[in-house]
């Protein structure tokens, strides 16, 4: 937490009717920070201060909304003004709902990557231009990412559509943490790997396209999907409150420079030394050829480069 944030922070989150996101709810709350909790059906959360007061936390620091990221920008705009209105701002946006959906690439249309990619990132976009001009205004707040181990390794079948997603947040919310690191707002991208939670295994595979040649990979795709769920090695409860204490610079982050990307699971780690090493590899078999003799000519001392 950085030195002009106020003790009690307000934070806003998406996706909080299961998963990481109702999990947020109560390791914010015993911060003593306030809490503006969404889901895309406000019945799924209506029972979250009854479930907090049961922890012996202030329901008082609680306020639910519904928020579906399919919603499109003016609605979605509209939400965030109304949370906006709750305590007076938002210090911590945490872009975490998404769905995964499961399927081969040649059996899904671009209709479903475009959902995907709406749920997971577009309308996450919306949301955070929607909570910038506040930020900027104050010149301080700080915007959560969720991106995915999925994102260093694409290679599993049937998760090309979610690691995609995610790929593309990720690459997004880098751009954006340059942009807007001149007014003083921190960008954190997590990327969790293999974590109990409810529902990102259980997304059902669609009906409407199934290729014969494909019939055994996609079997083992879902076999392998349906023996993971329920026994995912990571702690969420672990993972959220790690996630918030180095946003407040306490507990175990205490000491530590605030970073850009926070891998979360053994299993993240291991993702990113592997694809690191598959491109150390790349380029140390091929960088004789690869780089500088792709570049322009010299003339006269002088290189002619054009980008």
């Amino acid at each position: 937490m950085s030195e002009n944030s106020p003790q009690q922070l307000v934070w806003m989150i998406t996706g909080c009717s299961t998963g990481f996101g109702r999990r947020f709810v109560p390791a914010i709350l015993r911060k003593g920070d306030k809490v503006i909790a969404t889901a895309r059906k406000l019945s799924t959360i209506e029972n979250l201060a009854k479930e907090v007061s049961e922890q012996g936390l202030d329901a008082s620091n609680l306020k639910t909304l519904e928020l579906d990221l399919e919603w499109n920008t003016a609605k979605l705009e509209g939400v965030v003004n109304e949370a906006l209105k709750v305590w007076g701002r938002i210090d911590v946006l945490v872009n975490n709902g998404g769905i995964g959906m499961k399927s081969l690439i040649e059996e899904a249309d671009a209709q479903k990557f475009a959902r995907q990619f709406q749920i997971n990132m577009f309308g996450h976009v919306d949301v955070i231009n929607s909570v910038l001009p506040s930020m900027r205004a104050r010149r301080s707040g700080t915007i959560l990412v969720f991106g995915s181990r999925s994102s260093w390794r694409p290679e599993l079948p049937a998760t090309g559509l979610y690691a995609s997603s995610k790929a593309a947040f990720t690459a997004y919310a880098e751009t954006l943490a340059t942009e807007i690191a001149l007014f003083s707002i921190r960008v954190l991208i997590v990327q969790p790997s293999s974590f109990r939670t409810e529902n990102m295994l259980t997304y059902p595979y669609h009906d409407d396209k199934r290729i014969p040649e494909y019939d055994f990979l996609r079997e083992k795709a879902l076999a392998g999907a349906g023996s993971l769920h329920g026994n995912q090695p990571g702690d969420p409860v672990k993972a959220v409150e790690l996630v918030v204490d180095v946003v407040r610079g306490e507990g175990k982050a205490k000491g530590r420079k605030f970073p850009r990307y926070l891998p979360l699971g053994s299993n993240a780690g291991q993702a990113i030394r592997e694809k690191t090493e598959m491109m150390k590899s790349v380029l140390e078999e091929w960088g004789d050829i690869i780089g500088s003799e792709l570049d322009y000519e010299t003339i006269g001392g002088t290189k002619m480069e054009y980008s």
